[in-house]
């Protein structure tokens, strides 16, 4: 069992990464169905929760059935994100997370998310305001480094330990690799295998398959896996990644039925949760991901992208599900989608 403050997780827990315009109410509604151990929500600036402003406030909905959940918040100054820490607090989330590896520029270049890597004086005192503004279990995400020449995380996560982190979450990046070329485990698995370190580490970067979430655990030591962006229009890599683990035996690839029944509730959360307008706007992303694998199905998706009522997409989704029934799909890694493909370095 791998323990954060009082919260009581599986011997290999799985996580679902906090992804800014992703892991949103909606999409943890089906991580945590199909076996999401611990989720996070999309990061929120604190400056903007103590602005009020609402588009950050509405980051702070968590749901019973998500528990165990945390709020994810970011930031470069230390008064704010201490008061920020103190609102998170009063939402009663079961951990806060502090995003130290956000790459994209209208983060990073402000001396926040990934910036911060930049001055790790700096990001241990932000960690420390945070740690002492809260009650909650405070946890980071970060990478290994701004650069190349900075890969500097062994001696951060000691330091962030130090002041008082519960669990530290690592994505095998440095910040000017943004999601290219392939994340480096390596120094992960010497910040697991530090003496000095007694929190849980877990690893986060490329992880594709059951197979490979089996390798690395074995190979890196790891407390535990964070997954973003294989479990974008695929959830049902959490148990996947959980029954191979236990028994050896890959899961049956989702029928057609199942892989329209979570879109179809993903749907309906995100049209109560957003709305009637957004709400079905938003969710236009991910059809192509859901419905991936299905061959001659651009003139559906090209419907579902259209339209604008719940109940006639919901209608398109049942005549895939009829003319697309017994079909089978091909077992192969999940195609790693870079959300941030459009920002900026």
């Amino acid at each position: 069992m791998i323990k954060i403050g009082n919260i009581e997780l599986p011997e290999f827990p799985l996580l679902l990464a906090p992804m800014e315009d992703v892991s949103d109410p909606p999409f943890r509604a089906v991580c945590k169905d199909n076996g999401a151990h611990l989720m996070y929500t999309e990061f929120i600036s604190s400056e903007g929760l103590i602005r009020d402003a609402i588009k950050s406030r509405k980051k702070l909905d968590i749901y019973d059935y998500e528990k165990p959940v945390g709020i994810q918040i970011f930031g470069g100054d230390e008064e704010s994100l201490s008061l920020a820490a103190k609102i998170v607090d009063a939402t009663n989330p079961d951990l806060l997370d502090i995003n130290f590896g956000c790459p994209v520029k209208k983060v990073a270049c402000r001396g926040a998310g990934a910036g911060v890597l930049k001055d790790v004086p700096l990001m241990v005192r932000l960690t420390d305001a945070v740690v002492r503004s809260t009650s909650l279990p405070v946890t980071v995400k970060t990478r290994l480094g701004w650069d190349d020449n900075t890969k500097n995380i062994e001696d951060v996560a000691e330091r962030l330990q130090d002041v008082g982190i519960q669990a530290l979450a690592i994505h095998g990046r440095t910040r000017t690799q943004m999601y290219k070329g392939e994340a480096d485990w390596t120094l992960i698995a010497k910040v697991k295998e530090n003496p000095r370190i007694k929190i849980p580490i877990f690893g986060n970067g490329d992880i594709d398959s059951p197979q490979k979430a089996l390798e690395y655990k074995n190979r890196y030591g790891v407390d535990g896996i964070m997954i973003g962006r294989a479990a974008i229009g695929y959830p049902w890599i959490f148990n996947e990644i959980s029954h191979y683990v236990k028994t050896g035996e890959i899961l049956p690839s989702p029928t057609v039925e199942e892989r329209v029944n979570v879109c179809k509730k993903h749907l309906i959360k995100s049209y109560e949760w957003k709305g009637p307008i957004v709400g079905i706007n938003e969710m236009r992303r991910h059809y192509t991901n859901y419905l991936k694998g299905m061959p001659n199905i651009k003139e559906y998706r090209l419907k579902l992208v259209t339209l604008k009522e719940a109940d006639e997409i919901i209608e398109v989704l049942d005549e895939i599900v009829d003319k697309y029934k017994g079909h089978e799909f091909e077992r192969s890694v999940i195609e790693l989608i870079n959300y941030h493909e459009k920002c900026a370095v």
